[in-house]
């Protein structure tokens, strides 16, 4: 038994012809009553009362007729999920992207793999303040995005799973007044009216250094700040200021010229994949979502970033 055994079953009784189903079916009526006749054969019993003027379902036929248009109708629903989710996969999608995950899992991989997949998506990625991209995420204007995240939830009405989860550290030049105490952590409180080094006002890592701030009863006085990870390590260097970055590991630290300090209480550094909650309104953002949840191993604890990788924004 076939669908296509079925299909002119129900055309057969539905137009109480042979003639005209075949006319319906575009096919010749020969060949519709010969895989009808074969459907009999197969269920041992005949299906169809051929004595009339017009033909009509047996007692058999009637009961088999209800299963036959299930049969069909499932097979239809079927094509019309494969259809729509080929369909689907079109359009545009809109990525947001912070430098400090790009080190974390090859997204351009991920990207050129789906787009190769499906290309007839049209896939952009755009860099961006974590902030900005917050906003747009909730206007819509993107579908979801690697940010930064001030706290150890995500913002109202966003969904995110961690990329990145390390502690933020001091890093200071040799000398610095910070280092007297010896047993190599600081409290936060520590930081007032010292001249600080930070990523830019909208990034994730600036957002964790001002709510720990503000716990600590005091607003941060940032003297510099930087977008580029590496120019911080080096205004730090050269005894310009305390920079509050990721940890990073102790060789690198030494080869910038730096000393790092724990923070206590310890404030972290969170990046996450973040989307709008209930997910993305698009089938092929929802797609590609799906694809880099998988390619992330998060969360991601305790792994420190080179300096001169990239910071979390």
């Amino acid at each position: 038994m076939d669908l296509r055994q079925l299909q002119f079953f129900v055309a057969v009784v539905e137009e109480r012809s042979f003639t005209k189903a075949a006319e319906r079916l575009h096919l010749a009526q020969p060949g519709v009553s010969a895989r009808i006749r074969q459907l009999e054969r197969e269920l041992g019993h005949p299906l169809l009362d051929r004595t009339g003027r017009t033909v009509t379902p047996t007692e058999v036929g009637e009961a088999v007729l209800p299963y036959a248009r299930a049969a069909l109708e499932a097979a239809e629903n079927a094509r019309h999920a494969a259809d729509a989710f080929t369909g689907l996969l079109r359009g545009h999608v809109a990525v947001g992207l912070v430098s400090g995950a790009t080190g974390q899992f090859d997204i351009a991989s991920v990207l050129a793999d789906f787009h190769s997949e499906h290309p007839r998506v049209d896939i952009t990625l755009t860099e961006d303040t974590s902030e900005r991209m917050l906003q747009a995420l909730r206007r819509g204007e993107l579908d979801f995005g690697v940010l930064g995240l001030a706290d150890e939830h995500p913002p109202e009405g966003t969904t995110a799973e961690i990329v990145i989860d390390e502690p933020v550290v001091v890093a200071v030049a040799p000398g610095d007044p910070l280092l007297a105490r010896g047993d190599g952590a600081v409290p936060v409180a520590a930081l007032r009216d010292r001249a600080l080094i930070s990523l830019p006002r909208g990034t994730g890592l600036r957002g964790v250094l001002e709510r720990a701030c503000a716990e600590a009863g005091f607003r941060p006085r940032v003297a510099f700040e930087a977008a580029a990870p590496p120019l911080l390590a080096g205004l730090a260097a050269r005894g310009l200021g305390a920079a509050v970055v990721p940890a990073m590991p102790p060789g690198t630290a030494a080869a910038l010229g730096l000393r790092t300090l724990r923070l206590t209480p310890q404030p972290r550094a969170r990046i996450g994949l973040t989307w709008r909650t209930g997910g993305p309104a698009g089938p092929a953002a929802r797609a590609l979502l799906s694809r880099l949840r998988a390619a992330l191993d998060a969360p991601r604890r305790g792994d420190a970033c080179e300096v001169s990788g990239e910071w979390g924004a």
